[in-house]
């Protein structure tokens, strides 16, 4: 398994990170990609990346944190870009929910850090929650399909998943579709193809079912692999952790191998 967005360079883990590693690799998972939300945490997973042969980084400015972005930011990003190990531009996207940013800064700046991806070869990690019409519409005439990306987090309706796939994305899922609330989510996870699909932690954020209430961690993708197994049977058991992995890979081009 590839445990496609994570946030293993958080505090939370300072006591103990190596220790989840071992965890993470023993529960089957070959690479995690931890992922930038502002100029400091992006700087943050590359350093993780470049001391840890599993873990990759992406960088970006998330959607709560781009009022605070400035022309340095942008100059910042391309020098990090420039690591072996970022794979991937984002978190970045909209967030008509909490707002932590004015709606015309987010679009000014989505627009921005898609042709800063695109300029940079860089594949995008998608936030987007209660904008699906201007995620989409954004998508869609910046030409993010030239470089695709992923839909992180996924917890819209199965047209919104369909019209991102048809821009060359992949659609990830987070322990969210273990929640006994979120049968209809199962239902768009049912509904799409495997080699459009992708699994993530969020961690330490989401815990999947049982863990709830916990901290999350890169093991309990597996909690995530077996639920969207569930939903589709396949003759093989550990199909669906091989699809999503090398659908990650493919994206982000990490070269993976078996243990």
């Amino acid at each position: 398994m590839i445990d496609s967005h994570t946030h293993l360079y958080d505090p939370v883990y300072d006591s103990d990170r190596d220790e989840v590693l071992v965890r993470a690799v023993d529960a089957g998972v070959r690479a995690a990609v931890s992922i930038g939300c502002d100029l400091e945490s992006s700087r943050r997973a590359v350093e993780l990346a470049d001391r840890n042969p599993m873990i990759y980084a992406t960088i970006g400015v998330h959607p709560h944190e781009v009022k605070d972005a400035s022309e340095a930011t942008w100059l910042e990003m391309e020098k990090l870009a420039a690591h072996m190990k970022v794979v991937g531009y984002g978190e970045i996207g909209l967030d008509f929910f909490y707002l932590h940013s004015p709606a015309d800064i987010q679009r000014k700046l989505f627009r921005r850090q898609i042709g800063l991806a695109r300029s940079l070869g860089l594949p995008i990690v998608v936030h987007s929650r209660d904008a699906r019409e201007d995620t989409l519409a954004i998508l869609k005439e910046e030409g993010a399909g030239i470089i695709g990306g992923v839909l992180h987090c996924f917890t819209g309706d199965l047209e919104t998943a369909r019209a991102a796939i048809d821009m060359n994305f992949y659609i990830s899922f987070s322990g969210v579709l273990t929640f006994p609330k979120a049968q209809a989510l199962r239902e768009v996870a049912r509904r799409l193809p495997l080699d459009r699909v992708m699994i993530e932690t969020d961690c330490p954020y989401l815990t999947p079912v049982p863990h709830r209430g916990r901290r999350n961690e890169p093991a309990y993708v597996s909690l995530t692999a077996q639920a969207l197994a569930d939903l589709h049977p396949v003759a093989e058991p550990d199909a669906v952790k091989r699809i999503t992995a090398e659908n990650t890979a493919r994206l982000f081009h990490i070269p993976i191998k078996d243990s």
